[in-house]
């Protein structure tokens, strides 16, 4: 090889060498993720118990992921509006923070959902979950559990409970109560929690279920009593409160909870890196006493957890809502 063509063949070598960089370092480029700032979808209005949530896992998570979250309120619909922005987002950037109606009931609910709550979202991360307490209107003489509920019995269908509508937790909560103990109080919608307190203290209803932090004020002031929680097992949100066990249902868990979900198209490797990151996130002490203080209990937040909650709990909705054929539209 003469040294001219020695040296043609030098330039190309680096020029090849240059090009075969150049190319990597723009693939690598483009597999980073993610490469702009994250939405995070909360179908439900600020202030709420998912916007709260969703506002303290943004800054974490910008700061694991090296990009800006941003919270982004759609309510509506019961959070269906919400639901299906985020099953319906194209652009690799968008999670939602979302309670469990949407995943487990919704679909049994509406004749008409513009996602499927099985094929269309990517469970990410269980936020944090809370069983419903069950309160009555304060009795003159202290009860058992037990005497209260042979009282029910005995009673038919001459007491009321409350709920803030058609397909709620409370609602659907208080029918599996009502098959599981053999007791038949009428079904009363209201506005919103407090209304259904004010009916109980004002002697329009006599019992509810709603979660732990709105009805324990009363119940400590002695204008409410508490009978149980709704979870299988005895809860830290309200230690002193018998479980569902306890007052002898076996294998019924009610619980409200909310999660962190990603559009099912997504790439699985994103999902995992969401995953693994709000996992730490959750399972931080500090996190936890946040939740704690709202009234919320973290157990296991993998998406593996998710994904077993969202399947039993549409199991144990779909069951009650087709046999007492409870619809919403």
């Amino acid at each position: 090889m003469n040294p001219t063509t020695r040296r043609q063949f030098a330039l190309a070598t680096t020029a090849l060498a240059l090009a075969a960089t150049t190319f990597c370092a723009s693939a690598v480029a483009a597999d980073a993720w993610p490469n702009r700032p994250l939405r995070m979808v909360v179908g439900y209005p600020a202030g709420s118990s998912p916007d709260v949530q969703a506002r303290l896992l943004a800054e974490p998570l910008s700061q694991a992921l090296g990009q800006p979250v941003v919270v982004e309120n759609r309510p509506g619909a019961s959070s269906n509006i919400g639901a299906d922005m985020i099953a319906k987002a194209t652009d690799g950037h968008t999670i939602g923070v979302i309670g469990n109606g949407p995943l487990t009931s919704s679909k049994f609910l509406y004749a008409k959902l513009p996602y499927d709550p099985s094929t269309d979202f990517a469970p990410i991360a269980l936020i944090g979950a809370a069983p419903l307490v069950w309160v009555t209107a304060k009795s003159p003489t202290e009860r058992t559990p037990a005497a209260y509920i042979a009282q029910l019995r005995a009673d038919g269908d001459k007491q009321t409970y409350g709920s803030v509508g058609p397909g709620s937790g409370g609602h659907l909560g208080m029918e599996l109560l009502k098959q599981a103990l053999g007791i038949n109080p009428l079904h009363v919608p209201f506005n919103g929690g407090p209304a259904i307190l004010n009916g109980i203290v004002g002697g329009h209803i006599q019992m509810t279920l709603l979660p732990a932090s709105t009805v324990s004020p009363l119940v400590q002031a002695g204008k409410l009593d508490a009978i149980a929680v709704t979870s299988a097992k005895r809860t830290p949100l309200a230690p002193t409160l018998p479980s569902m066990e306890d007052i002898g249902v076996k294998g019924l868990n009610i619980e409200v909870w909310n999660a962190v979900v990603a559009p099912a198209t997504m790439p699985a490797a994103h999902q995992a890196r969401l995953s693994a990151e709000l996992g730490k996130i959750l399972l931080s002490r500090d996190m936890q006493q946040k939740l704690l203080v709202q009234g919320w209990r973290v157990d296991d937040p993998s998406a593996k957890s998710l994904k077993a909650r969202i399947a039993s709990d549409t199991a144990l909705y779909r069951d009650i809502i087709v046999r007492n054929k409870i619809r919403i539209d």
